[in-house]
């Protein structure tokens, strides 16, 4: 298992959009998709099922140890999946 930290917006981020620090786990651990960016970040998604479906979006640089997760948010773009 890798190390993760949250980087300061995301710990911000955690706590204004009430998400739970679980759901970033498991988006982290059991992604629905798991893509590289153009920015060289990789970016978690996965739909949590205690919000009705909607999709979690996490971001996560992996050129720092321990990788740092940069931000997340609900993808809008991503709609809801049951």
């Amino acid at each position: 298992m890798l190390d993760f930290e949250f980087s300061s917006h995301a710990r911000d981020m955690v706590i204004e959009r009430r998400i739970p620090e679980e759901w970033v786990w498991r988006t982290i651990n059991t992604p629905r998709t798991k893509k590289a960016g153009v920015d060289g970040n990789v970016h978690y998604t996965k739909s949590i099922r205690e919000r009705e479906g909607q999709v979690l979006h996490v971001v996560v640089n992996p050129s720092v140890l321990p990788h740092r997760i940069v931000t997340l948010f609900f993808d809008r773009r991503l709609g809801k999946s049951k």
